[in-house]
């Protein structure tokens, strides 16, 4: 009798360990990993009380937005223009991949398998359709990369405002590393089909409720800090110089994003932006390289799907980390990553899509 008690004892055990083992694979956090963004609830009220926004609640229904995603001291209020009008309880965020050369990723989409992302307000779930849309996309279309998406900040900063506004959101992380732009008009169309199949399932209406936020900072412009002693100014870096930089980014603003969207216009924003010879290497210096235009085709694909039409790009700001007074930071406990002169820095741009 002893001997059967021992054993039923080891057995419970056994399953009492494997069922926490079990619990604990099912809730998987991402932690807030990355410097210069909010880590606590007062650092975002502060943020908001010094940008003196309106905070004031909207029925916009925007079905897509392009963010920036670098320090909030630099692109607070570019945030904030961006995503006012994205109210939906369901986010599919699509970003950029800046590491993937570390870990050799490329032509395929990259999706985690975190259930919660850490924020400034707790904990914001990665929605259930996260799971749906992978099982219906062609494997490979895509690949589950945790540690791609813990590394990596371009959705991490944007996560922090829109739970902010929306504290019953949901989110869908998505990961754009080096992709063609054939690669990217396919896997886009497949993503869309997915994802208007998932909509359709649970009743849902784009722009109510589901949007998506495209990460991006624009041109990366300057000759100084830039790692391995690249020059990144063509232009130069006195005053004509960065007038000019600001010049080629308002093209390919005027000319590709903004406006009714197309698959001409996708296309020629990575002829603005990547080496024709080795789609790999940048030609103009946006991180957004491939998350917009990949962003762009999946959403517009989505609402021709759901509407038989292409969506139109509304231009709502454009500014650079030293063109305008920057909010301070310091003081709250957050800080700025990299220098802002005439010699190193870094744009942005806010645009909606109805």
């Amino acid at each position: 009798m002893k001997a059967y008690l021992a054993i039923l004892i080891l057995f419970l055990l056994l399953i009492s360990c494997a069922e926490e083992a079990d619990s604990n694979e099912s809730s998987k956090i991402r932690p807030q990993t990355a410097h210069g963004f909010a880590r606590q609830d007062w650092q975002m009220d502060s943020l908001f009380k010094r940008m003196g926004v309106n905070e004031s609640e909207n029925d916009l229904r925007w079905k897509a937005a392009i963010s920036p995603h670098d320090d909030y001291s630099y692109a607070g209020p570019l945030y904030y223009e961006a995503l006012r009008g994205i109210n939906a309880p369901n986010i599919i965020l699509i970003g950029v991949a800046h590491r993937a050369r570390n870990f050799g990723l490329q032509d395929k989409i990259v999706f985690g398998n975190y259930t919660h992302w850490e924020t400034p307000y707790g904990q914001i779930p990665v929605s259930p359709a996260n799971r749906e849309i992978i099982k219906k996309l062609p494997e490979d279309n895509f690949m589950v990369h945790d540690s791609m998406q813990l590394i990596e900040h371009s959705l991490e900063a944007i996560v922090p405002w829109i739970h902010r506004k929306n504290r019953e959101a949901s989110i869908i992380p998505i990961l754009v590393p080096y992709i063609n732009y054939e690669g990217i008009d396919g896997i886009s169309r497949n993503l869309a089909e997915a994802v208007n199949q998932v909509m359709e399932n649970n009743q849902w209406e784009y722009g109510k409720d589901v949007a998506i936020v495209i990460s991006n900072d624009a041109v990366h412009y300057g000759d100084q800090e830039w790692g391995s002693s690249k020059n990144m100014a063509p232009f130069g870096t006195d005053s004509l110089g960065t007038a000019a930089a600001r010049e080629r980014d308002m093209e390919i603003i005027d000319q590709c994003l903004t406006g009714e969207l197309s698959g001409e216009k996708i296309k020629t924003f990575t002829e603005y932006t990547v080496q024709p010879e080795d789609y790999k290497e940048y030609k103009w210096v946006w991180c957004g390289r491939y998350s917009v235009p990949f962003g762009l085709a999946f959403a517009n694909r989505l609402n021709e799907l759901q509407y038989g039409k292409s969506l139109q790009g509304h231009f709502l700001g454009y500014q650079s980390s030293i063109d305008h007074e920057l909010i301070k930071v310091e003081d709250l406990g957050m800080e700025t990553t990299a220098i802002a002169t005439n010699r190193h820095w870094v744009a942005y741009t806010a645009i909606k899509y109805e």
